[in-house]
């Protein structure tokens, strides 16, 4: 690295003659001389030159029509443009013939540009130096020249914009393949070869490439020179506005501007970017160009056509050293710059690299070997129900290294973009150094995916309730400006930190909690005591109470209450009150868990009825053999598969009875007594039945399995109390009630009728799950289908009654055993409540217009959910009844009435008041992306019940589209046109929509069967804010040179992890390890050069081809690393509801990193184009929605 330097301003003194691509390059003028390129200079031109430099005048200054143009040859990222023989004036002759199109390689011990040569066309003036003319006859160039600093040459810097917001400006250099490096390979589908090649743009090109490429000691050279890149989640010089000018570069005029998003459409080359002396110009022309009707062609006059790049001697391959060498991983933080006590990876990974390079210089073959040769028995594999259908080998998915784009395709710089790794970095490292308390105005909401501390100062915790926006447009024509969805995502029994106060609860006796006599709003901190105390104004409905005689207390100087701080209800935004009868529905009792387990042919055959008894012992005893359950819960356990088999568990039995009701077409329960029993008194009976069942079905040929059946006896056992309903069923039921037929056709996907698939075949599951909420019974499923199982009819009993849908598609005992013995402990032993009741208040001005989640509905304003446990949320659409007063606070609250699992009756309120505001500027910069994104999905599932899935996967992008114009053109609107503006809270909007799209709740495809896309929606219906953003975008780490730090807990009980990476297969080194969660499941991702001493460091191997990828646990070794990992494994799954199930995957070898690659939503993958094409695809819109479009006003989900 020394020597990097001096070398570089050597290389920067030297005139650089232009070429433009076309005809022969420049050589030099004396013979035994080299040129730039490196070849040796031809005797026949000597003359030539010297007769064209006395035709030469001096160039002008920088900044001149030439752009800014420095000497010293190609740099890392820049552009030397030079005008070809098709541009030379008259009186200028093109480069004689003879002397090659392609440079010739230097000597060997000779590098390219170090000798200081005199311009053909300036007469040894360097290019772009002060003094400098341009040549006699040489017309101007319209063509932008990128130089070493992008940043600062061409930027356009935004006007000042509303002072009441905050955007960031997000530039778009262009990078073109000779400068941009090359990423690692994507992984491959077994069986399909790595690439059949390059595009044809390349094709042609690799032969010129290839022989201008220095030898390999040169190489070598040129990269011990290079510098250290920056680190992937760091901003390079100039952050954002630098990026501006890479934007301004991709923008393209009306001509270009798109109406309907297009996921394949590339970016066309736009208006070049210009220096700082004619940035003038830049501005007039793009003024001209986005004032111009879209259907008009392009200008012709004064725009040369693009020139084609050419690849510099070492450029592509230095890049491409750079990256390999260097790595992608080591850009990102814990790989490069952490020693210890991993520091002989890094020297071991130089030095492979260095060997490898000199051995395979071809870049296809260096980085990813075709995965069909390593495994051939993967390429044999049959696909299963629930994976991708056959094709032919054209609509194959063959994750791919990313190509290069062809010479004239612009290119924005991934490092430039918004990135959710710098902004998640940057808040959770605010909420670390203090809390966060409510009632405080000064600061925004930390983002859902921080772990903080919430201190509740009058405002319910965020973990409950968070809003789109939390500063409200007073008028409804203010929020259709916004084009922002007015909405609440709540989440009213979430789990607090452990560092965080209980919820207190309020008994106010028989008479019950204080509440407005008008709107019967909760006693809240909101409301106004006045008349010395004697009555309270209510902060909905602005009606004043009298206050009761035993509620009465007088008032201070500042008009609060003198016992104001022995009154929670008063001073905390979330409070529980006991209430009396006259809130009962029946009788309160601890939840009963009803446990009904198939024990068909299938069930037994695949293994799933040893896991799912294992897995139940487990959720409901400790290994202590002390119950998990709340005091006072019961359980009950039932089999069935054409008959239904109950089991008599009395403690007073020494074995346990099974009765059998074989006419499942009129159910009842044969018991009494002993079908409901308490876990700790009839432990040891349960046990050993359970134990018993594998055995007592192991010759069981019924492939009939009557979930209607069960569901209905199971309703009227628990009608007296009500509980939680956990099915385990294996296929479809074609016997007994609620007998479904198989109507999957794939001729219907991606058809107008495809959206039939996603309702119920009939309503006989509807009505069932109705009943059940009467009873306050709660269903989760458990499905393990080999084939259709309907999960659009069977999932009704979930949804309608607030439960979960779990699937375990061709489940297998080894691979899913561990995972569902996790699911099921998760699910028993979360905070839970049952019979419960949920109304949103809002103040006056607003109204509930709708709702989205998993609940039934009898009327327009309650929920009645069954039953619920601290992960189900649920979604409201705010909208103005009203004009709203500025100078008041708008107020909500939420009241959930439920019976606790030890069997009290409770009400939780939530109150949340916040502001309201005249100016736009406040909606944006007080908005709320995360809940957004969440809040958009739900409708979006809603939506996708009556509308195709293209309409909707539109509709998501107009939204996203009509959101980002909408503050371009009103809070941003003086700056120049070709600037993409976005709002500051709202930066990564584009990439969380991206996101969305490749979900498979929506992304398109006929691999995704209608039974997994109904799962995933009904998921993401019921799925909170935190839980959905890391869905929508995983968390990766690099865990493969972690300090002493990483992986210790502190006093508060967060363990320091190691800083993310972005999500993109490019900054995956093959010599590190990364692992990568979603919320759902875990992968610990090895690079095919990982070091030894770390394999056998976490799995006691010497190789990549010991490590067992079948492991759900990592070894417990006695070392640092092993650990480290450990316990971020053990932090991780205490952030998330449901288990994660760790899958190892290795770089190249194993099937499963299909399934890694697809979380990389960054990358071109899922039916979907990548971040850096689908962002100036927006950017293009957004242009044309300003231009083109008048203000338009839409109702519904999608305009608020």
């Amino acid at each position: 690295m020394s020597n990097y330097q001096p070398q570089q301003q050597q290389q920067q003194q030297q005139p650089r003659p232009y070429y433009s691509g076309q005809g022969q390059p420049p050589t030099p003028q004396h013979p035994g001389q080299h040129s730039p390129y490196g070849a040796p200079v031809n005797p026949q031109q000597q003359q030539y030159q010297q007769q064209q430099q006395q035709q030469q005048q001096p160039l002008k200054p920088s900044g001149g029509p030439y752009g800014n143009i420095r000497p010293g040859g190609p740099q890392p990222g820049n552009q030397v443009i030079r005008p070809g023989p098709s541009q030379l004036m008259p009186g200028i002759r093109p480069m004689p013939p003879g002397t090659g199109g392609q440079p010739a390689r230097p000597p060997n011990g000779t590098q390219p540009h170090q000798q200081q040569q005199q311009h053909p066309y300036t007469g040894g003036r360097p290019v772009g130096l002060p003094g400098a003319r341009p040549p006699t006859g040489v017309r101007p160039l319209n063509q932008q020249v990128r130089t070493d600093a992008p940043l600062q040459a061409g930027m356009a810097t935004a006007a000042p914009h509303h002072p009441n917001s905050a955007h960031a400006q997000i530039p778009t250099p262009i990078t073109t393949p000779a400068t941009q490096p090359q990423s690692p390979p994507r992984p491959q589908m077994p069986g399909f070869p790595y690439n059949a090649g390059p595009p044809p743009a390349q094709q042609q090109q690799q032969p010129y490439q290839q022989q201008q490429h220095p030898p390999y000691s040169q190489q070598q050279q040129q990269l011990q020179q290079q510098p250290t890149p920056p680190l992937a989640n760091q901003q390079t010089a100039g952050g954002l506005n630098g990026l501006n000018a890479q934007m301004s570069a991709m923008s393209v005029g009306a001509n270009n501007a798109v109406d309907a998003p297009g996921y394949n459409q590339m970016p066309p080359q736009g208006p070049p970017m210009q220096s700082e002396a004619a940035k003038p110009k830049v501005g007039a022309r793009a003024k001209r160009v986005f004032a111009s009707d879209p259907s008009a062609p392009p200008p012709s006059s004064g725009m040369a056509p693009p020139l084609p790049a050419i690849p510099q001697p070492g450029m592509e391959t230095q890049s491409y050293r750079q990256q390999l060498n260097q790595g992608p991983g080591q850009q990102q933080p814990g790989y490069a710059q952490h020693q210890q006590p991993n520091a002989p990876y890094q020297q071991h990974q130089q030095q492979h690299h260095q060997q490898q390079q000199h051995q395979q210089p071809h870049l296809a073959h260096q980085q990813q070997p075709h995965l069909a040769h390593q495994q051939p028995h993967l390429a044999q594999q049959q696909p299963q129900y629930g994976q991708q259908q056959p094709m032919n080998q054209s609509q194959q998915f063959r994750p791919q290294a990313p190509v290069q784009p062809a010479a004239s395709r612009p290119r924005i710089d991934p490092d430039q973009i918004p990135s959710p790794v710098a902004v998640q970095e940057a808040d959770q490292e605010e909420w670390d150094q203090k809390p966060f308390v409510t009632s405080l105005r000064t600061s925004p909401t930390p983002l859902a995916s921080s772990d903080f501390m919430a201190i509740d100062g009058g405002n319910c915790n965020p973990r409950f309730f968070r809003m789109t926006t939390y500063n409200l447009p007073n008028t409804e024509d203010l929020l259709n400006t916004s084009q922002l969805p007015m909405g609440l995502v709540i989440q009213p029994l979430a789990q607090l930190r452990a560092d965080e106060a209980p919820i207190e609860t309020v008994d106010f006796g028989d008479a019950g909690p204080a509440r407005c006599r008008r709107c019967n709003a909760y006693i809240n901190p909101y409301m106004i005591f006045t008349n010395g105390g004697q009555r309270f104004v209510c902060n909905m409905c602005l009606f004043e109470n009298d206050v009761e005689p035993g509620y009465f207390c007088n008032l201070d100087m500042n008009g609060r209450r003198c016992d104001l701080d022995q009154r929670p209800e008063l001073r905390n935004g979330t409070i529980e009150f006991a209430v009396p009868k006259e809130y009962w529905s029946k009788t309160p009792a601890a939840a009963a868990y009803v446990f009904a387990i198939d024990v068909s042919w299938n069930s037994v055959q695949s293994g799933m009825l040893h896991r799912c008894v294992t897995g139940i012992k487990e959720a409901i005893w400790d290994p202590n053999g002390v119950s998990k359950l709340a005091p006072g819960a019961q359980i009950g356990i039932l089999t069935y598969d054409k008959n239904v088999h109950f089991y008599n568990l009395s403690p007073t039995l020494e074995q346990a009875q099974m009765m059998v009701v074989p006419d499942v077409s009129d159910m009842f329960v044969p018991l009494s007594d002993g079908f409901l029993v308490d876990p700790q008194t009839s432990q040891s009976l349960v046990e050993s039945m359970l134990d018993m069942l594998p055995q007592l079905f192991a010759e069981n040929k019924t492939p009939e399995a009557v979930i209607g059946a069960v569901v209905q006896s199971v309703r009227m056992a628990l009608e007296s109390r009500g509980g939680k309903l956990i099915v385990f069923q294996t296929a479809l039921p074609t016997f007994g009630p609620g007998a479904l037929r198989h109507r999957d056709e794939l001729k219907l996907y991606g058809t107008e009728k495809e959206k039939t698939l996603y309702a119920p075949q009939d309503d006989f599951y509807k009505k069932l799950a109705e009943s059940c909420v009467d009873a306050g019974l709660s269903i989760d499923l458990f499905l393990f289908p080999n084939a259709y199982v309907d999960v659009a009819t069977l999932g009704c009993l979930s949804t309608i009654t607030g439960g979960e849908t779990h699937m375990f598609i061709n489940f297998n005992a080894d691979r899913d055993g561990v995972k569902l013995a996790g699911e099921i402990n998760r699910l028993v032993t979360r905070p839970f409540g049952f019979n419960a009741l949920m109304r949103v208040r809002c103040s006056t001005g607003l109204r509930v217009a709708e709702h989205f989640g998993n609940f039934h509905m009898k009327n327009s304003t309650d929920l009645e959910i069954a039953g619920l446990d601290s992960e189900k949320a649920y979604g409201v659409l705010v909208k103005h009844d009203g004009r709203l007063d500025e100078k008041t606070e708008a107020s909500f609250q939420v009241a959930l009435l439920y019976t606790t699992a030890d069997g009290r009756r409770r009400v939780r309120v939530h109150n949340f008041s916040t502001p309201v505001t005249t100016l736009l500027g406040n909606v944006f910069r007080w908005a709320d992306m995360d809940t957004t994104i969440n809040f958009l999905s739900k409708g979006a599932i809603a939506q996708a019940l009556s509308k195709p899935l293209n309409e909707v996967r539109e509709a998501l992008t107009e939204k996203c589209v009509k959101i980002l114009s909408a503050y371009r053109r009103n809070c941003a609107s003086s700056t120049a046109p070709g600037q993409l503006i976005l709002p500051e809270s709202f930066k990564l909007f584009p990439l969380y929509t991206l996101s969305l799209l490749k979900s498979k709740t929506l992304r398109g495809g006929r691999d995704i069967n209608s039974d997994l896309r109904v799962y995933q929606m009904r998921m993401l219906k019921s799925m909170g804010v935190s839980e959905s953003i890391v869905f929508f975008y995983p968390r990766m780490i690099v865990v493969h040179a972690m300090d002493e730090r990483v992986g210790v807990m502190d006093v508060n009980g967060r363990v320091f992890l190691p800083q993310l990476v972005r999500l993109s297969y490019a900054r995956l080194n093959p010599a590190g390890a990364y692992m990568l969660e979603n919320g759902q499941r875990l992968f610990l991702w090895l690079g095919r050069e990982i070091h030894q001493q770390f394999l056998q460091d976490v799995f006691g191997v010497q190789t990549l081809d010991e490590v067992d990828s079948s492991l759900r646990f990592l070894p417990e070794l006695d070392t640092q690393t092993s650990n480290q990992l450990r316990m971020i494994r053990t932090y991780m799954q205490a952030q998330r509801p449901k288990y994660l199930d760790l899958t190892i995957v290795r770089q190249g070898k194993d099937q499963a990193e299909l399934d890694f690659s697809n979380l990389l939503v960054e990358d071109k993958n899922n039916e979907a184009m990548s971040y850096v094409d689908y962002l100036p695809t927006i950017h293009r819109m957004i242009q044309t929605e300003v231009t083109t479009r008048p203000h338009e006003v839409h109702t519904g989900i999608w305009s608020r």
